[in-house]
């Protein structure tokens, strides 16, 4: 009977605990690892929502770039970091995008990582250098048709959102481009600026006071429809039907973290990313707040992984 009664006990402390941990969470500072340098959507998401979860919990959140191997260097770290709710994960695209341009990888997102909640979803604009030739999508496609693989673009490097959102036009559209990759979003814009690429799909918010100042031209928004923000430029898919990119960032944890303890995490980042001067800001950077729950996140992750694994296919792209 007290080997029934210490199992039993052993039972419940088992079960109980994590909803301890939970109730209790977060008791110290947290780590937020960003797997990009700083600049990029990702890392303008991840410093914006930690400020906020800092302010709603009183413990500071703390954002660590750990960059390298297409964002897969700090996203095996969180992997193999203890599943207590103070190592989370930023990641976007590239995540699913890995497997299918690196192929065998040090880690498996899908057993490794546990989704906490999708946090943002947003467009890029389209925008070339003011010598590029081209007033408009259709005008580019005519140039670059005319010229395969004289108009130059930048992105954030390879299976980066930049590089993707690019391809994905590129394969619609049925012309050729060469990819310049840079480290980071914003070299990848400075190139733009000073000319040494002639395209880029960009953040909204980091592009357009550079095209109000006339140092750009924006030709289109990757998003189905115009932005009611900015109806005066087209959406791309007025030009090349189908043609449709958002970049997203979302809260990931290590898959040993109990339910319970995701649960609370959810909670916090929701609370955080639906703050009313947070959503006034991100509106204004055309950016559109979803903050789901971690089930929704990843039927969410599993649709992206089909998607986008049929278009690195038909594209070519390539990790070197």
């Amino acid at each position: 009977m007290r080997r029934l009664a210490l199992a039993l006990t052993g039972t419940l402390l088992a079960a109980i605990t994590p909803q301890l941990h939970a109730q209790g969470y977060p008791a110290r500072s947290i780590r937020m690892v960003v797997p990009v340098p700083p600049g990029g959507i990702i890392d303008v998401v991840g410093r914006l929502l930690g400020q906020k979860m800092t302010e709603q919990t009183g413990q500071t959140v703390i954002i660590d770039n750990r960059t390298g191997g297409l964002t897969s260097v700090g996203s095996e770290m969180v992997a193999r970091s203890p599943g207590d709710g103070y190592t989370l994960l930023l990641q976007s695209l590239p995540m699913v995008i890995n497997p299918s341009m690196l192929g065998k990888m040090s880690y498996d997102y899908e057993k490794d990582l546990a989704p906490v909640s999708l946090v943002v979803t947003s467009p890029y604009l389209l925008v070339v250098h003011p010598s590029v030739p081209a007033k408009s999508i259709r005008e580019l496609i005519a140039v670059a048709k005319a010229q395969p693989g004289k108009i130059t673009y930048s992105s954030s490097g390879n299976a980066s959102n930049l590089h993707v959102a690019v391809e994905l036009f590129t394969g619609i559209a049925g012309v050729k481009m060469l990819h310049i990759p840079y480290k980071g979003g914003g070299p990848a814009l400075t190139a733009v600026l000073g000319g040494e690429a002639d395209l880029s799909a960009l953040a909204v918010s980091a592009v357009m006071p550079h095209v109000n100042a006339g140092r750009m031209r924006a030709l289109a928004i990757t998003s189905p429809k115009r932005l009611p923000a900015l109806p005066q430029i087209p959406a791309a898919a007025e030009a090349v039907p189908g043609y449709d990119f958002a970049s997203w960032v979302g809260v990931m944890a290590p898959a040993s973290t109990p339910a319970a303890l995701i649960s609370a995490i959810n909670g916090i980042v929701v609370k955080a990313a639906r703050a009313p001067d947070l959503l006034e800001r991100f509106t204004k950077d055309a950016t559109d707040v979803v903050a789901n729950s971690p089930a929704e996140f990843r039927t969410f992750i599993q649709s992206e992984a089909k998607r986008w694994a049929k278009v690195v296919k038909d594209s070519g792209m390539r990790a070197d």
